[in-house]
């Protein structure tokens, strides 16, 4: 949750000549509904669900630059759909960081409560081991410059030979 995904995303998939795609915002664009909303009528159990579906139909996809959202890895499913389907690259940020940058969204609904912080810690205290555990490539995005980040995944694709 605002470690970068979008943006660097969106960079990367155009540097790639890729479609980029965001999980929660294609949940969004099929339910009619925001995300919120959908936690709010289905709690968090019913988002899931969805998400589930979602990441596996995006999976299958080729040529494309998929952001998640960041609780998709409580899910051994889509674990294993983008592990095996797919490059992934964790952006690593600081709980600071995730919290300068989250203040103000109100479009993060387990972060609308008195304590987003201890969320947010407690959130990457949960799922950072399945981060590690399912990266192939894990990018330190704190301070660093979006494009240096888009680089260091475009370099590490050429390396590996996957474009």
């Amino acid at each position: 949750m605002g470690a970068g995904k979008s943006t660097v995303g969106k960079l990367l998939a155009d540097k790639l000549h890729y479609d980029f795609v965001d999980s929660d915002h294609e949940i969004e664009a099929r339910t009619g509904v925001t995300i919120p909303m959908i936690f709010d009528i289905e709690g968090e159990a019913g988002f899931r669900e969805r998400e589930i579906a979602m990441i596996d139909e995006l999976t299958q996809r080729n040529d494309v630059v998929l952001a998640t959202g960041g609780g998709v890895v409580e899910r051994e499913a889509n674990r294993q759909h983008l592990r095996s389907r797919g490059f992934v690259v964790y952006l690593q940020s600081s709980v600071e960081s995730l919290i300068q940058r989250t203040r103000h969204d109100r479009n993060r609904p387990l972060l609308q409560t008195d304590n987003p912080e201890q969320v947010l810690k407690d959130l990457m205290e949960r799922r950072e081991p399945w981060y590690l555990e399912m990266a192939d490539l894990v990018i330190q995005t704190q301070q660093v410059p979006v494009h240096r980040v888009v680089k260091q995944i475009y370099d590490r694709l050429q390396q590996e030979q996957i474009i």
